[in-house]
């Protein structure tokens, strides 16, 4: 029997910082291989949240598949544990019709839990101590995160109460946060990683940021924060999902945007397996 019988399936994985043409490349490799896109965006999980996120248009798909996109209410809470679930599901399906995968995305925890095959612990919620660290500020819980995980504390958002909160839930519980427990993976990962030298990526997110205040076909991302807000989503949760001041300006969003695309770019280096491809020089060094 031949080699390639055994070969595993071939999954591609865009990834990188914000702003960075992600979804456009992958649309354009999908349009060439025959691909179908999964999305592996934290907050593109959630209907309502299309300019604050970035999402991609419907146009600008150009008839390719896209999935995980607007799945879940912003009023709930969506896991890395329900996205690997949700994700698997879609490779298999993707790879039963005679198509190739192609994962999206900037969230590296979520590319990470598929690429690495991380296994989730499962541990319940603890009410009593999230009610009590819900009291301390994000500096005090990522300190309390430090001293009984190191490990954990190095790769999260450092403002981000919630994962703060469930890390030092988990590490309380099991000693630590077993992020790196791992099964090996059915699939052959390629991974690309899209990077811009730092001015030309802000230039390109404060092009975006201002398109994000004034859009060509009206309304904004402050009309978008009134809609949330009507529709039920708290000041608390839009903090949470990363809308965190009530009137934003767009140097305050510019200056969120590339903290969080320096948080990306420390998460992603720690996988030697990304192959690097500068964003600016796609069309001339690397055409498709």
């Amino acid at each position: 029997m031949s080699k390639r019988h055994f070969d595993k399936p071939k999954v591609i994985v865009i990834m990188g910082q914000t702003a960075t043409g992600k979804s456009a490349l992958a649309v354009k490799i999908a349009k060439k291989i025959g691909g179908e896109i999964i999305s592996a965006d934290s907050r593109q999980v959630y209907k309502g949240l299309d300019i604050g996120t970035g999402k991609i248009f419907t146009k600008e798909m150009k008839g390719i598949s896209h999935y995980l996109i607007d799945i879940e209410s912003p009023k709930n809470k969506f896991t890395a544990a329900q996205f690997k679930e949700l994700a698997e599901e879609k490779i298999k399906e993707i790879i039963a019709r005679g198509k190739t995968p192609i994962i999206c995305g900037g969230t590296g925890f979520y590319i990470d839990a598929i690429t690495k095959g991380v296994v989730f612990p499962e541990v319940p919620p603890n009410y009593p101590l999230r009610k009590k660290l819900a009291l301390a500020n994000d500096r005090a819980l990522m300190l309390k995160l430090k001293k009984i995980d190191p490990e954990r504390a190095k790769n999260i958002d450092p403002k981000n109460k919630v994962r703060l909160i469930r890390a030092i839930e988990i590490a309380k519980a099991l000693g630590k946060v077993p992020h790196l427990a791992v099964k090996p993976p059915s699939y052959k990962f390629i991974k690309i990683g899209l990077y811009l030298p730092a001015e030309k990526l802000k230039k390109k997110v404060a092009k975006r940021v201002k398109k994000m205040f004034n859009p060509p076909a009206g309304g904004g991302l402050l009309d978008e924060i009134k809609k949330l807000k009507k529709s039920g989503v708290s000041d608390k949760r839009l903090k949470e999902l990363g809308f965190e001041y009530y009137k934003p300006t767009q140097e305050k969003v510019i200056n969120g945007t590339m903290q969080y695309a320096k948080r990306q770019m420390t998460w992603f280096k720690r996988d030697k397996e990304i192959k690097w491809l500068n964003a600016s020089k796609i069309t001339k060094d690397y055409p498709l």
